[in-house]
């Protein structure tokens, strides 16, 4: 079996509300008929017009090679493209959307689900937390204004079915807006942070002990502020503490010597080689990769391999496709080391749905893997039809 072609797509996903979300998808083909998909995670913010071109630029490296031999392909990858040894967020994300597709067509093949391949079924249900409440939990993207917006989003979740939830407290001020980065930073003021902890400490009595409460930060703060923060939030029991500041691992072992809340990163740590040093120093008690940015299912695998050695949790990082979500799935259904599962308010959204041909949702906040061949999941006629596509042959 040999690759023959591969289309690479940035999607328009059609939302008023989200119009910068822009997923970057790939679907190989192979002279058996067999055909995967995989996604590049640089969606938002920026970077997806590159991880477009990315793709693009791998994809010809690999045409013509046996998709089974993942592992020969994800080195050739590394090494032939010359910036992916010590790559960053942009070349891991292409080499992402490459492999997950290859696993995608291995499972098709073999005719089994991924986590078969991958070792098998260790965890039979897979424990969600909501995530990204201050954007709303509902199909309409309402960020939250109020305190009272953020404990109706908080109690909405927990309705449905979740014993976690997960909120920045630090992305909008009382009027909607967002911070400016310079507002965060060194110069975080007192009266930011009091906001934060108000809207903290309401989610928590209204939610009660026995729901987790995650604490995202998307890494606004440095040292002295997270520092600050940690220490007036320790009161509301908090599971862990996302991105608290600039993924570093000096940093995050500096934070973690000063505060008692534990400490997770991994949205922007790409590679094994990135991670160990957070592994050896102890710093991290869970880590985040995401695996359309940090190499994909065949790299990912190795990282929470490389965790469990240093007892630290795994949580895959998923802000992407529903494709996306498949792939963490798979992965987290085959891994000892895993703690909870991120499903994030913009899978409710009918625009992100619409990219992939199931809708597969949560039941009372646990998901369980699909047991179909390949990812378990594919893209739509619809993504095919709403996207810039290029095809390398």
């Amino acid at each position: 079996m040999k690759i023959t072609k591969i289309d690479v797509m940035q999607v328009d996903c059609g939302s008023a509300s989200n119009a910068a979300f822009r997923p970057v998808v790939c679907r190989i083909y192979t002279d058996s008929g067999i055909y995967g998909d995989g996604e590049a995670a640089i969606a938002y913010a920026k970077g997806s017009t590159a991880a477009f071109g990315m793709v693009q630029d791998l994809s010809s490296l690999v045409m013509g090679m046996d998709p089974l031999d993942n592992e020969l392909i994800w080195e050739k990858m590394y090494k032939s493209s010359f910036w992916g040894q010590n790559g960053g967020p942009i070349v891991f994300a292409g080499m992402s959307a490459i492999d997950i597709a290859l696993w995608d067509i291995k499972g098709k093949y073999y005719n089994t689900p991924v986590y078969k391949l991958l070792g098998g079924k260790v965890n039979s249900s897979l424990r969600c937390y909501a995530s990204q409440l201050q954007f709303g939990w509902c199909e309409d993207k309402m960020s939250a204004l109020t305190t009272e917006d953020y404990v109706q989003y908080a109690k909405m979740a927990v309705d449905d079915g979740y014993d976690a939830i997960k909120i920045d407290f630090l992305t909008f001020d009382t009027s909607g807006r967002r911070f400016r980065f310079d507002e965060t930073n060194s110069k975080v003021s007192d009266k930011t942070l009091l906001l934060a902890v108000e809207r903290i400490k309401a989610v928590r009595e209204a939610v009660g002990e026995d729901v987790a409460l995650l604490v995202e930060v998307h890494a606004v703060l440095d040292l002295q502020g997270a520092i600050k923060f940690a220490k007036m939030i320790e009161p509301y029991h908090i599971l862990y503490m996302e991105e608290p500041t600039t993924p570093d691992p000096n940093l995050t072992k500096k934070l973690c010597e000063k505060i008692s809340i534990p400490i997770a990163h991994g949205e922007r740590i790409y590679s094994r080689w990135q991670y160990m040093p957070y592994f050896q120093d102890g710093s991290l008690a869970l880590i985040q990769p995401d695996i359309g940015n940090c190499g994909g299912i065949t790299e990912a695998k190795k990282i929470c391999d490389l965790a469990h050695i240093f007892d630290v949790g795994v949580q895959m990082h998923v802000c992407a496709s529903p494709l996306s979500t498949a792939a963490a799935l798979q992965l987290e259904t085959a891994i000892s080391n895993f703690t909870i599962h991120e499903h994030h308010v913009y899978n409710l959204h009918p625009y992100l749905k619409q990219l992939c041909i199931y809708d597969h949702q949560p039941v009372h906040g646990e998901y369980t893997v699909p047991e179909l061949p390949g990812l378990g999941n594919e893209l739509s006629e619809y993504c095919f039809l709403h996207s810039k596509r290029v095809t390398i042959e």
